[in-house]
C-alpha cells in the first residue's frame, strides 16, 4: 500500500506530466491556441481526478477490490472513462465553439493519450519507487 504522501506524489506528477506534453500536442492537432487548450485540459485533469475518486468508490462498492478479474478491471476502466465523456463531451464543445461530433473526436484523442500516458508513467513510477524501497532496505 502506497502512503498518501505517496499517491499525492503520484498524481500531481502524473497530471502535471500529462498536462505539460498534452497542451501543445492538442493545441497543434486542433488548432485552438496553447492557453485555450490548457485551462480546457486543466479542467479535465482536476475532472477526472474528483471523478477517479467518485467512480472508484462506487466500483469498490460494486466489485470487492480482492482478486479482481481482468474482465472486471476492464470494466473499471472502462467505466471511468466512458464516465468521463459523457461528463465532459458538452464541456469541450462549449468551450472551444465546436460541435459535439468534433468535441467526441477531440476528447477521444485525450482519451487516448491518457491512457497510453498512464501505462507509461505509472510503470516507471512503480520502477522508481520498488528502486527507492530497495536503496531503504525495505
Amino acid at each position: 500500500m502506497r502512503s498518501w504522501k505517496e499517491r499525492l506524489s503520484h498524481t500531481l506528477l502524473f497530471e502535471a506530466g500529462g498536462l505539460i506534453m498534452v497542451t501543445p500536442l492538442a493545441s497543434w492537432v486542433s488548432g485552438h491556441g496553447p492557453g485555450e487548450i490548457g485551462v480546457l485540459a486543466l479542467g479535465l485533469a482536476t475532472t477526472a481526478m474528483l471523478w477517479n475518486l467518485v467512480w472508484n468508490r462506487l466500483f469498490d462498492g460494486w466489485v470487492p477490490t480482492r482478486r479482481r478479474s481482468l474482465v472486471q478491471r476492464l470494466a473499471q476502466a472502462l467505466g471511468f472513462e466512458l464516465g468521463l465523456l459523457v461528463m465532459t463531451l458538452p464541456v469541450v464543445a462549449w468551450w472551444l465553439a465546436i460541435d459535439l461530433v468534433e468535441a467526441f473526436w477531440l476528447d477521444l484523442g485525450f482519451m487516448l493519450f491518457f491512457l497510453a500516458y498512464a501505462l507509461v508513467f505509472n510503470t516507471l513510477f512503480d520502477h522508481v519507487m520498488r528502486r527507492r524501497l530497495a536503496q531503504r532496505g525495505c
